[in-house]
């Protein structure tokens, strides 16, 4: 059986090693990836999202150090190890210092090398296995920053269209994060009105307006030591914009009314559906403010541009819901999953899972079908949903499917399921990597 379902990008100039190299390690399962420039490998990274990188450090038209920080000008960056003559040790030792995982000096034994890339990959398949923000590749980048950065203070902005899942990777961040015991406080500036929202969030003493009774203690007083989460953040005044940003700056801030300085020992975290950049270009959001609160900006990509994440939703809130309702339900259709595949989410994961709650209760049948989950569409074909959906990703889709249905059938037998495909080993362990289908139930 091979180690672990991976890729591995090989870095390589000499075509003898290079082909050694590869044809070794796809023999021990892994895809393997064989770029013979510095040029071809970080076109080749923009696309092709390896898991890990075995990198010589001499190459025709770059050195591997460059090819490292090309890579890690941005946040899914992959291990590298490197390989390096006698002669380059110290460059290789130095690269270890600036974040490579590791070095082997050539010539090695293949052995260490497997070893390595198992503990690599075995570990970062461990993180993402279970998907908690989603199985796509979009969605497991964000859940390897969001735990990368969850120790840290800083400032997060998460950018998507409405209900796509901002407010639920912002309580994953809290729930990884060291301060997880602690509040999470969400506000949602678009729903109190501007008049009462700086009362709201920073609090008011006693007499500070009419109306004002007592001491109110606002959120940002309230998340101590946790998460202020504020949603929609263009929506906030001009005026109270400008006394965030101090907030930021100082890390404290005075009640309505008040006199007492209090300090600020929650995180910053917002969140916005607008193209902030144009609310600064018509005067609606404050260009300063920007740059404090986005020092590290998470687009949230529509539940459209994910179309992996979808049948694992479904499965997740049918299984939810049937649960709380006590719903003698026995699965949701392939034909509704096919819908479900082709219908264009304006509503995002939000609108998902409303319609899955009112399938389960509306169903008459022991399977969903399209018509429980898109009622609307009741006489219409399927085809007719949104027929300008991607023929790659309906294929992408549907290879999934065939291939954990297989997969199922064999009792996760890969050899046997290969042959029920039509395809070698080598492709189907490529596939069910891309796919996100695990490997924990399959046997050789």
């Amino acid at each position: 059986m091979p180690a672990s379902i991976g890729r591995i990008a090989l870095i390589e100039d000499d075509s003898i090693m290079g082909e050694s190299l590869q044809r070794a390690l796809e023999l021990e399962g892994w895809s393997t990836s064989w770029w013979q420039t510095g040029k071809e490998a970080i076109d080749g990274m923009r696309t092709g999202d390896p898991d890990l990188v075995l990198c010589d450090i001499r190459l025709p038209d770059m050195s591997g150090e460059e090819i490292f920080r090309a890579a890690n000008s941005h946040c899914s960056a992959p291990p590298f190890i490197f390989m390096t003559a006698y002669g380059q040790i110290d460059q290789a030792v130095s690269l270890v210092r600036a974040g490579a995982h590791d070095y082997l000096t050539k010539p090695f034994e293949l052995q260490p090398l497997f070893q390595k890339a198992r503990e690599i990959l075995s570990a970062r398949l461990q993180r993402s296995a279970d998907g908690v923000l989603g199985i796509s590749p979009q969605m497991r980048r964000i859940e390897a920053l969001l735990r990368r950065i969850a120790a840290r203070s800083l400032p997060i902005l998460f950018h998507g269209e409405t209900g796509s899942g901002k407010e639920v990777c912002a309580r994953f961040l809290h729930r990884v994060s060291p301060t997880a015991d602690n509040p999470f406080i969400a506000v949602n500036c678009a729903a109190i009105p501007a008049e009462l929202l700086e009362s709201e969030v920073f609090g008011h003493e006693k007499g500070a307006f009419s109306g004002a009774h007592q001491r109110h203690l606002g959120y940002a007083e309230r998340a101590r030591g946790g998460i202020l989460f504020l949603d929609e953040i263009a929506a906030m005044p001009l005026a109270l914009q400008s006394k965030l940003l101090r907030v930021l700056e100082d890390r404290s801030f005075h009640r309505v009314g008040g006199e007492t300085c209090i300090s600020l020992n929650a995180r910053i975290v917002c969140a916005t559906s607008e193209n902030l950049v144009e609310q600064i270009r018509h005067g609606c959001f404050r260009e300063d403010l920007l740059y404090r609160i986005n020092a590290v900006t998470v687009e949230v990509p529509p539940l459209r541009e994910r179309l992996d994440d979808i049948p694992w939703l479904l499965s997740r809130y049918f299984s939810l819901t049937t649960q709380q309702e006590g719903a003698a339900l026995r699965g949701i259709s392939s034909l509704a999953e096919d819908a479900a595949l082709s219908h264009p989410w304006r509503g995002n994961v939000r609108e998902l899972r409303n319609r899955v709650e009112r399938a389960v209760a509306l169903a008459t049948g022991p399977w969903l079908m399209p018509a429980d989950l898109f009622p609307e569409s009741r006489d219409a074909s399927i085809e007719s949903v949104d027929p300008i959906l991607p023929l790659a990703a309906v294929r992408d889709a549907a290879e999934r499917r065939q291939i954990e249905r297989v997969l199922r059938e064999t009792g996760g037998h890969i050899l046997e399921t290969a042959r029920h495909l039509g395809i070698s080993r080598t492709t189907l362990w490529e596939k069910m990597r891309r796919y996100g289908v695990g490997s924990d139930d399959t046997n050789e």
